[in-house]
């Protein structure tokens, strides 16, 4: 912990509004799965359980991004990597403008993550 940079707070806070998106996607996929007719029940729960994960990983990520823990940058990134593909997936086939909201959402956190105030903050420079 050595200063603190207004460019990792706000790419811990993005990376919270990602959390929270994952949160309330899992709310829909579990009110989806118990008002829907036909549900594979296998399906429905390993893609909650996995969208719950996520959320629950993306958290405990942010969390110790915004404690300063140096090792929590890596994971940062990875994580906004997946959100570039799926971004670019919408894109190709979903909802355009979600698509393009997920791309620049990923893009942005990514790069308040890697600046170098960002980096000095945690201690890497």
């Amino acid at each position: 912990m050595t200063t603190s940079a207004a460019t990792l707070d706000w790419g811990v806070r993005l990376l919270y509004l990602q959390s929270a998106g994952l949160a309330v996607l899992t709310a829909y996929l579990i009110v989806l799965a118990l008002t829907s007719g036909a549900v594979n029940l296998a399906v429905a729960a390993s893609l909650t359980v996995m969208a719950a994960l996520a959320a629950v990983g993306v958290f405990l990520v942010a969390r110790a991004l915004g404690r300063r823990a140096v090792r929590a940058r890596g994971p940062a990134v990875v994580v906004q990597l997946f959100l570039l593909a799926t971004g670019g997936f919408l894109i190709q086939v979903g909802p355009l403008l979600v698509g393009v909201a997920m791309l620049v959402l990923a893009v942005v956190t990514g790069v308040l993550i890697l600046l170098p105030a960002s980096s000095r903050a945690l201690g890497v420079d």
